[in-house]
């Protein structure tokens, strides 16, 4: 008889089953694997190449580049056989077959396909700002899971902390030393501090899945121990504003808008110029027999209101993609001086927690442990002494994290995340 272990799911015992019975079990797809340690760069560098958002992008980006092949070319000749003269005896006919061209008398196909080129340079800016953004995403997930992690264990430190209380208590209670109101005290904090660990448990594996889904993996897959944040020392003010003004593709983008609005411009003033028909072909006479046949016409742009309103236009669109620009670009330099100075306020706070509030909220713990080993502070005291500590403990933490979220985000305000990690 084979025995399947209680720790092997279902499914896992099935196919294991069948292949010791020698049935032809095919085993699915499995989920991808994941780095370990998984640091904050692997997950950026894994979003920037598995999310299917970025692949349905870079299809954009291949159909269109297709436009300036499609509008640039001549519009299809016209064959056209007819019948010129047919009497009504029926004794023959006049007969001719035309091919009919179009040329236009103006630069306009080329500037058609410069406006479809800058359309392609608008489509790579907007594949390069999904990029940042799925960036963005995965290190918010990331961070998420490292800040759910460390509670976790700081819950845990505290739990066992508690418990050792609870024992203390009890024994003082036991000697006749304290009263049962500090067992019960040590109680309740034991419970309340199970309650939080249980609800992290729950909190972590959801932070779990969500950067699995930011990685374009599984979101069952399991998480590897996450490795420890190291950052570079930021760059000057003035370097990053430059380097966002540079980077950004939102700003790509408004000036693939300009070369859109400039080649439309010239598009509609050569309208002006007329368009030149070209027809020519075989043709047959009754009383001439075989012969050839050829046509030139051109097109008369005689309505002027019509083809002003037109410049107009296209002029005014591009006196709003200038505009635009110009209004992105201060927010770009406004957005990335934001987040330089956040990052500074969240390293600032970082470091206070850890050179100076830490350090003293670990000094009070000693003396009020003494004390009430000597039996001048009550429990609560200690429990308070050990609270302000845990407090600490979990804003640096917070700060910590918020520390990663802030270079970030200035390397979404920046459009790149080169140089930020080390």
């Amino acid at each position: 008889m084979i025995v399947v272990p209680r720790s092997i799911a279902i499914p896992t015992a099935f196919l294991l089953l069948g292949q010791l019975a020698g049935w032809p079990v095919t085993a699915g797809a499995q989920p991808a694997s994941l780095p370990s340690p998984l640091g904050l760069a692997d997950a950026i560098r894994m979003a920037g190449e598995r999310r299917d958002e970025l692949e349905a992008a870079r299809a954009l980006i291949r159909a269109a580049e297709q436009r300036p092949a499609i509008v640039s070319a001549l519009d299809d000749p016209m064959v056209a056989p007819s019948f010129n003269h047919v009497p009504f005896m029926l004794d023959g006919a006049d007969v001719s077959v035309t091919v009919e061209q179009a040329f236009p008398l103006s630069r306009v196909r080329r500037h058609r396909r410069t406006a479809a080129l800058a359309d392609v340079d608008r489509v790579r800016a907007d594949r390069d700002r999904a990029a940042l953004d799925v960036r963005v995403q995965a290190a918010s997930a990331w961070l998420m899971v490292l800040e759910r992690r460390r509670m976790q264990a700081l819950v845990a430190e505290q739990l066992g902390f508690a418990r050792d209380v609870v024992v203390a208590a009890n024994a003082r209670y036991g000697g006749g030393t304290a009263p049962q109101s500090d067992v019960l005290r040590a109680e309740v904090e034991v419970a309340r501090l199970e309650a939080m660990a249980r609800s992290l448990t729950s909190e972590v594996r959801g932070a779990e899945a969500m950067l699995n889904a930011s990685l374009a993996v599984d979101v069952g897959s399991v998480v590897p121990p996450l490795a420890p944040l190291a950052f570079a020392e930021p760059a000057p003010l003035g370097s990053i504003v430059d380097a966002a003004v540079a980077g950004r593709p939102e700003l790509a983008a408004g000036r693939a808008g300009i070369a859109r609005a400039e080649a439309d411009v010239q598009v509609m003033r050569d309208m002006y110029r007329p368009m030149m028909t070209l027809r020519t072909g075989p043709a047959y006479t009754m009383a001439q027999g075989t012969g050839w046949m050829a046509m030139v016409g051109v097109s008369l742009p005689l309505w002027r209101s019509k083809l002003a309103a037109g410049v107009a236009e296209a002029e005014a669109m591009r006196a709003m993609a200038t505009a635009d620009l110009r209004a992105m670009t201060r927010m770009v330099e406004g957005d990335a001086a934001a987040a330089a100075s956040q990052l500074q306020a969240a390293r600032d706070r970082q470091d206070a927690l850890t050179r100076d509030v830490l350090p003293r909220a670990r000094m009070a713990i000693q003396p009020a442990v003494a004390g009430y080993a000597a039996g001048q502070l009550p429990l609560v005291s200690v429990i308070e002494a050990v609270q302000a500590l845990w407090l600490v403990q979990a804003d640096l933490i917070t700060a910590d994290v918020e520390v990663g979220q802030a270079w970030a985000r200035l390397g979404r305000a920046t459009g790149s995340y080169e140089g930020i990690l080390r």
